[in-house]
């Protein structure tokens, strides 16, 4: 969006545009990296108040969602590293957690969520990012800082993961 990179509007209005736009997509992701809604709406607000300090080198060369999801990605990241969430009971009712945006008609969402759960972390942001935020190869490599290869491999390594997890074929078709 040409929003960010506007000059006549302000930091303020740039920052109300964006969280109009990508509060929902953003805390569905960071409440599925971190499994808790607290911690995913503190996930949510650190990433704007990182987006709003960095609007000035925001640089343009992807789209506000990839940069944002990119940003957010990393708060889950040091959230996750902390000392106290390893202490934390991090457990969800499966009803709870949000839908992914493609899931394949064969697939009960119920049972794909749980498994997504339970991938690797790498796996697991692949697949956030590919199904639950429809995002492009070419994006999620950007969010991820790794090349569109690597995440293409990742998605694969992770949907075969889950084919045998839940003992289905043909979940991911490139």
């Amino acid at each position: 969006m040409e929003l960010v990179k506007g000059p006549t509007y302000s930091h303020e209005e740039m920052l109300a545009h964006m969280v109009a736009e990508y509060e929902v997509i953003l805390l569905r992701t960071c409440y599925m990296y971190l499994h808790d809604k607290a911690l995913a709406e503190d996930a949510t607000q650190e990433t704007f108040l990182k987006a709003y300090k960095a609007l000035d080198s925001f640089r343009g060369e992807s789209s506000e969602k990839t940069w944002l999801m990119r940003i957010a990605m990393n708060t889950c990241r040091d959230m996750k590293r902390s000392t106290w969430f390893r202490y934390m009971d991090r457990s969800v009712e499966i009803e709870r957690l949000p839908l992914p945006d493609k899931v394949p008609p064969f697939m009960e969402a119920d049972d794909l969520t749980q498994a997504i759960l339970k991938l690797p972390t790498k796996h697991k942001e692949v697949i956030l990012l590919h199904f639950y935020q429809d995002m492009t190869m070419r994006e999620i490599a950007s969010v991820l800082d790794i090349s569109a290869s690597t995440v293409q491999k990742r998605v694969k390594a992770a949907c075969s993961k889950l084919k045998k997890m839940l003992g289905k074929e043909d979940l991911y078709e490139s």
